[in-house]
This record gives structure tokens, C-alpha cells and sequence, in this order.
């Protein structure tokens, strides 16, 4: 919006040139964002806490949580997604298409997990949505919107290959004459952004571990949507270019800039969890980041924390229906390490730095095409 209101005014004082500038208006973009989410959080907390609006521990977790973790508010993530709206709104140019799409992914995902969330508290009971309503809305959002921006041209169906130079997988050009595989891609796209999703809802089991892992993710997106968005870094780094792909930076350090807000009180002993309303929508961000600037299968390398999760309970499942065994001690694998005698804040930061080097590898794909 004052990329809007404001650049114009350069021609009269070269300060509004600033404006034109994607660095400075992501800058400020996590400024704000951070702003508004730890300026809203006391009260927030505070209300949640009057109204009993606490998190519903399950009876099959590790006892500590039983103890410790009863009568913490839940549903922080509400307070994140309008601080992250917000600050897109206000930071990012409004007529890029690619920017309207992540907000509705991430804002129609937050909703899903809103109602899970509500739900949970109004019933007291940690069943919540059920997930095959959780699954068709996820893949309805992420469908209805990915399909459009195939339909009309702002997603290319095609699918980059990391660390090969000008390697990409054309879904429309796969077999002579048949075109309607491009749709192929919208369907590839909806496993991304659901998968993310529920990866990142996985995570989110112990104080700050999912948030740690979101902003490293969130914060290496923010540097390739720049990337991408610049024709001539793209084609010195042999990255697909991706118009308007630069404003997703806005919108991925937003996330960063709420997650510290949020992480101010979340971390170890939480004063308030975020939520589904939170880990749907923040992992449905990423998986629109991913598919919006091209790297979607970058994002099994740097949101390697929550292919690790998702993959443990998948194991365990498995394990479990075939042999009657189980290869962990308790799925998602963070409590495995809990069950282990590990410390809570031991296994979050463990798992941070592991996602900061993830984060790293990840970056230096890039040159190494």
C-alpha cells in the first residue's frame, strides 16, 4: 500500500524513493509485523486466559505436559496472521498477483486451523476438526488458488531441479500435444502446501520448536523470492525467473518478524501456543513460498526439521500396522527425545540449529547450479 501512496512523491523528494526499494520495504515489512504481534500479545494472552481458552493437552503425551503444559492459552497464531497480513498489506505492492495468492492460502489455511482450534477449546476435547474436513479444505484452498494462477498464466507448470543448472521438469511440455498436464502441476503444488501445512502442525508439539524452524525457512524463501524476482540474478544464478516474485519477500519476512514476536512468549515455559490456527497457516505459507518462486523441492532441504517429523510419525504408523512394533519411542520424533531424558529446551534448540545449517545448504544450491 505505500509502495503505492508514497513512490510516486519521489519525482518531488528523492527520500520516496526509498519506496521503490524491495530491501527497505522488507526491512521495515519485519519490523512492523514484529511490532504489532508483541504489541498484541499481553492483552491477547490475558483475554484467552479469562475466557479458559487453553490448550487441550492429550491423555497419550509424555506426563510432563500433563503437568507442566494444563491451563496454557492457546491460539496465538491469531494475533501472527494479522500481524503478517497487515504488514504485507502495508509493505508490498498490491498488483502483484503471486502476493494475494500466499495471503489466501496462508490466511484460508489459518482459518482451517482456526476452527480446529475453536472447536478443540469449545468441546474440551483434542479431537478437534475432523481431518478429512482439515484435508478436503486444505486442498480446496491451495487447488482453487493454484489453479487460477495456472489458468491465467502466473504460475508456470514447471518443477526445478536443485543443483543442476537449467534442470527443470516442464509439466505441459511432458507428452507432444497433451497440454492439460500443466495440471499436473496444480496438483503437485496442492501436495505442497498441504504437506508443509500439516508438517509444520506436526512440529509444533514443545515451546518454540515449531516457530525456530519457520523463521530459518520462512527467512531463506524471503532471500530466493528475491532472487527470483530479479531478472538479473536469476539468470546469473540459473534460478527460474518469477515476476513479481521479489514482493514474497515482503510477505516471508513478515513471518520472520511475527515469529519473534510470537517466540517472545512462547519460548520455554510458554505463556501461550500458537495453535493449528498458526501451524496450518504458517506451514501453508511456506509451501506457497515454495511453489510461487520455484523452489518446492528446496523446501524438503531447508524444512528439513519438519520432513523429519512428518517422516517419524509416517514410520511409526507404518511400523506399528505391519509389525505391531514401534521404532520410536513416541511420535512425532520430538517426543522420542523427550521419552530419551533429553530437557524440552535442549531438544528446541538442537532442532533449531539443525534447521539454521539445513537453511544453509539449502542457500548454497543456489550457486552451485
Amino acid at each position: 500500500m505505500l509502495y503505492h501512496l508514497l513512490s510516486p512523491l519521489a519525482e518531488q523528494h528523492s527520500f520516496f524513493n526509498l519506496f521503490r526499494y524491495i530491501t527497505f520495504r522488507a526491512t521495515w515489512g519485519l519490523v512492523t509485523a514484529l511490532a504489532i504481534c508483541y504489541l498484541m500479545f499481553p492483552s491477547f494472552i490475558q483475554w484467552m486466559k479469562n475466557k479458559r481458552m487453553e490448550q487441550i493437552i492429550r491423555d497419550d503425551g509424555p506426563q510432563s505436559h500433563i503437568e507442566q503444559k494444563v491451563g496454557t492459552p492457546t491460539m496465538g497464531g491469531v494475533p501472527m496472521i494479522v500481524s503478517i497480513t497487515l504488514s504485507t498489506l502495508l509493505w508490498a505492492r498490491l498488483d502483484q498477483p503471486v502476493v494475494w495468492m500466499a495471503l489466501i492460502i496462508f490466511g484460508g489455511y489459518g482459518l482451517i486451523g482456526f476452527v480446529d482450534d475453536w472447536k478443540k477449546v469449545m468441546q474440551r476435547n483434542a479431537a478437534g476438526l475432523a481431518g478429512r474436513y482439515k484435508m478436503l479444505g486444505q486442498f480446496g484452498i491451495a487447488g482453487g488458488v493454484l489453479g487460477w494462477g495456472y489458468a491465467t498464466g502466473v504460475i508456470d507448470p514447471s518443477l526445478a531441479l536443485p543443483f543442476f543448472k537449467n534442470a527443470t521438469i516442464q509439466f505441459d511440455a511432458l507428452l507432444p500435444g497433451a497440454a492439460f498436464l500443466g495440471w499436473l502441476y496444480v496438483i503437485f503444488g496442492m501436495f505442497v502446501c498441504n504437506g508443509s501445512s500439516n508438517a509444520v502442525n506436526l512440529t509444533d508439539g514443545l515451546d518454540g520448536l515449531a516457530i525456530g524452524p519457520t523463521m530459518t525457512t520462512a527467512g531463506t524463501f524471503g532471500i530466493l523470492a528475491y532472487l527470483a524476482g530479479h531478472a538479473n540474478f536469476a539468470q546469473y544464478l540459473a534460478i527460474p525467473y518469477v515476476g513479481g516474485a521479489g514482493e514474497l519477500a515482503i510477505f516471508a519476512v513478515a513471518i520472520v518478524g511475527a515469529g519473534l514476536g510470537f517466540l517472545w512468549y512462547n519460548t520455554f515455559p510458554a505463556q501461550i501456543f500458537m495453535g493449528d490456527v498458526g501451524s496450518l497457516a504458517l506451514g501453508g505459507a511456506l509451501g506457497a513460498l515454495a511453489v510461487l518462486t520455484k523452489h518446492e523441492l528446496l523446501l524438503v532441504i531447508v524444512g528439513g526439521v519438519f520432513v523429519m517429523e512428518a517422516l517419524s510419525v509416517m514410520i511409526q504408523v507404518a511400523s506399528f500396522k505391519l509389525t505391531g512394533k514401534r521404532v520410536f519411542k513416541m511420535a512425532p520424533i520430538h517426543h522420542h527425545y523427550e521419552k530419551l531424558g533429553w530437557s524440552e529446551p535442549k531438544i528446541i534448540v538442537r532442532f533449531w540449529i539443525i534447521s539454521v545449517l539445513l537453511a544453509l545448504v539449502a542457500l548454497s544450491t543456489v550457486k552451485v547450479r
